[in-house]
This record gives C-alpha cells, sequence and structure tokens, in this order.
C-alpha cells in the first residue's frame, strides 16, 4: 500500500512539473509571437524588401508620412488590421508578397507601374471591404469638428456619413501616387 501511495505522490509531481513547463512555454511562445507580429508591423520590416521602396519614396511625400502635428501613419496602419482574426488574416496573405518579392513581379519601377493599377484596385477593394477600417483608427466621422475643415470637406464629409461611404471612395491617393486607370484596349 505505501508504494502505491509513493506512486501517487510522484506522478501528482510530474503533472504539476509538466503542467508547469506547458505554462511557462506557453508565456514564452505568446511573447515571441506577440514580438514577431510587432517587428513584422515596423515600417523597415515593410520597405525592406526592394520592390517596396517605390511605395516608401511617394510615401514620404505625404502628410501621412510628415505633418506639422509630427504623428506618422505607417504601412501597419493602413494595410494590417488591429482586430485579432482580420490581422492574422492580412499576414497570412502576405505571403505572396513575399513570393512576388522572390519572384521579382515588381521589381523594377516599370514592371511596377504596370502592375499598379491592379495592386491598388485589390487594396481599395479590400479597404471598401472593411468599410475602410484602417483609416477610422485615426479618422472617425463622429471625431470630427467640421467648422475646422474647409468647405469642400465640411460639404462633403456629412454627404458621405449619410451615405454610408468608406473613406477609399474619396480618398484614393492620399498615400501614394493614385495610378491611371487602363484604357478598356489595354486590358484585353
Amino acid at each position: 500500500m505505501f508504494r502505491q501511495h509513493a506512486g501517487y505522490r510522484s506522478a501528482g509531481k510530474i503533472s504539476i512539473i509538466l503542467a508547469g513547463i506547458i505554462f511557462v512555454g506557453g508565456i514564452i511562445f505568446s511573447g515571441l509571437f506577440s514580438m514577431g507580429l510587432a517587428f513584422t508591423n515596423e515600417m523597415d520590416f515593410c520597405t525592406s524588401c526592394h520592390s517596396m521602396k517605390i511605395n516608401l519614396e511617394e510615401f514620404k511625400e505625404t502628410v501621412h508620412y510628415k505633418n506639422a502635428s509630427g504623428v506618422q501613419a505607417t504601412c501597419a496602419d493602413c494595410h494590417v488590421p488591429k482586430p485579432f482574426i482580420p490581422k492574422m488574416i492580412a499576414k497570412v496573405m502576405a505571403a505572396k508578397d513575399v513570393y512576388h518579392e522572390i519572384m521579382g513581379t515588381i521589381d523594377t519601377k516599370e514592371k511596377y507601374e504596370a502592375l499598379r493599377w491592379d495592386m491598388a484596385t485589390r487594396v481599395w477593394e479590400k479597404m471598401r471591404a472593411s468599410d475602410s477600417r484602417e483609416c477610422r483608427s485615426c479618422h472617425e466621422f463622429a471625431n470630427m469638428d467640421l467648422s475646422e475643415q474647409d468647405r469642400s470637406a465640411r460639404k462633403r464629409h456629412p454627404k458621405a456619413m449619410d451615405e454610408g461611404k468608406a473613406c477609399i471612395d474619396c480618398h484614393k491617393g492620399v498615400a501614394h501616387e493614385e495610378p491611371d486607370e487602363p484604357d478598356e484596349d489595354d486590358e484585353s
């Protein structure tokens, strides 16, 4: 009987030790996972690929990069959702960007320009589908002081709000050059 009792005690100790190891391992995994997400959201990471240098140079010329208030939007602020599930989907979908970087799909200005319209329309569709969620994390209609806006914005923002428009419906080309829509002849 004494042997059985000691066996139960050692099994209990092993269970506690194993639970502790799993708990500590989970904390370490969570920390590393969180650090990885944060690292891949940094502008330096996003623009480290050769093909993103074109975007970066355009972005440097916008109010989202440099402005009087000193507040800067980074790549992730506009292109990576904040809610966890949409963020994970965006991170998985970003694998295509790595693939295209490796394949050299847009590694020259000419290749980039040839695909600019397609890339832009995909981003606009994604932004429209999310009701410009990433824009609204900084620019929310309800928080706007219309009296401080110019006459055009003062007139258009309430109308856009009433019509349920997404930011991207009116504000294309805010952070990157807006591409010219290709002629119908070019699409065939």
